[in-house]
């Protein structure tokens, strides 16, 4: 009889784990196919990529289920008294309940997004950072999304099986796609597609929330490029010096690119664990994305203001690194070159000053204690912006 049970269980086990076997190419094939329109939403309205896919996944059982079949409601929502679109019925908490159906499933993803953005009790969820899967997760359970006792961990185990804070990432412009790793498939080639025509490289400016919000439990906002760091400053009671303190800056009138701008000192560790450098980030664009004081950065990883890690290298955020990370090949440095020209001493020289990171045409002319309006004129600039690396001439009397 024992012979038997064993026989019975082993066999139930293994048809088990085909099943699961069964189930995740199922679910992969799922995260193929909506992948794009999970970015894309993440893009139109801030609901994390991640969040969108495992809420999908779970709620239509990766598109199989049959709520889905015969609504393309992929997300379990509920006609509510607002809806008078097309319906259905289905037992789910109560026997027939009424249910949205639509035409096409992209009506659906996008219906769920405006569902938690338009809210107020799930207008919490996006002041958290949008890379915080596991606040969404149990936030939308709190809010009362869903009745499961168990679904933020459901959800959560959906992330990190299928690599789906990846798409968050993407979204956010944070993660390049790499077609060579075997997680994407040719529908990838849409992924780009999307990117090129929504401009992702733009994309944080779409994908922050609106207003304040967190970011290593830091209150943030995002801004546009040309905003007063002043009325930022005004706006949210906080005096100008301590705003530029906060974010790392000695001086500046206004942002010269879309950016961060935190609203009280940031935190002495990181909300992660490790950050991966991506190309063209500089340690200050890092210690904006994870919301670390800079300087805690630079001695967590053994590294002077000036260094600019290579592209790919892994940067701690909370405990110091064994060792620092491989550097770029060499930049020129911002150090003075000084030109003097032919004739009386009393012609003025010249220094060729070389734009870094975050330096604004105002915090140039400060440091050497010249006007603005000079410092255009000694380079026929009609307006304030300046590139990484730029050579600008500042003269000096000698």
């Amino acid at each position: 009889m024992k012979k038997r049970i064993l026989f019975l269980l082993f066999f139930a086990g293994l048809a088990a784990l085909t099943t699961f076997a069964q189930s995740k190419e199922t679910v992969q094939a799922y995260v193929d196919k909506y992948k794009v329109i999970a970015i894309e939403e993440m893009q139109r309205t801030g609901v994390p990529a991640a969040i969108t896919l495992a809420q999908g996944i779970h709620e239509s059982g990766a598109g199989t289920s049959d709520l889905v079949l015969k609504s393309n409601n992929h997300f379990g929502i509920k006609c509510k008294t607002e809806w008078d679109g097309d319906k259905v019925y289905h037992d789910d908490d109560a026997r027939g309940e009424c249910f949205r159906k639509y035409d096409d499933p992209a009506v659906s993803y996008r219906d769920h997004s405006d569902f938690l953005r338009t809210r107020p009790y799930y207008a919490s969820l996006f002041k958290l950072d949008p890379m915080d899967y596991e606040g969404w997760a149990y936030g939308l359970k709190k809010a009362g999304y869903a009745t499961n006792p168990r679904y933020p961990q459901i959800l959560i185990k959906l992330i990190q099986d299928f690599n789906l804070q990846d798409y968050t990432l993407i979204a956010l412009g944070k993660k390049p796609l790499n077609e060579n790793s075997p997680q994407w498939t040719k529908s990838s080639e849409s992924i780009n597609t999307a990117i090129a025509s929504n401009a992702v490289a733009q994309k944080p400016k779409a994908a922050y929330p609106s207003g304040v919000f967190k970011i290593n439990d830091t209150k943030v906002v995002f801004i546009s490029k040309g905003t007063s760091y002043l009325k930022v400053a005004e706006d949210n009671s906080v005096s100008l010096a301590r705003l530029l303190e906060f974010n790392d800056m000695k001086d500046g009138d206004v942002a010269q690119e879309d950016g961060l701008v935190f609203l009280q000192r940031k935190r002495k560790s990181g909300g992660h664990e490790t950050h991966t450098m991506l190309p063209g980030e500089t340690l200050y664009d890092v210690a904006q994305a994870e919301g670390i004081r800079l300087e805690s950065l630079l001695q967590y990883n053994l590294l002077t203001p000036n260094a600019q890690p290579a592209e790919g290298e892994r940067l701690y955020l909370t405990t110091s690194a064994p060792s620092a990370p491989k550097l770029a090949a060499e930049k020129p440095k911002a150090t003075l070159a000084v030109y003097k020209t032919d004739g009386p001493a009393s012609q003025p020289a010249f220094v060729m000053h070389v734009v870094e990171p975050k330096e604004t045409v105002y915090s140039i002319a400060k440091k050497y204690n010249v006007n603005v309006d000079n410092v255009k004129a000694w380079n026929n600039m009609e307006t304030n912006d300046l590139k990484i690396g730029q050579q600008i001439r500042i003269n000096k009397t000698r």
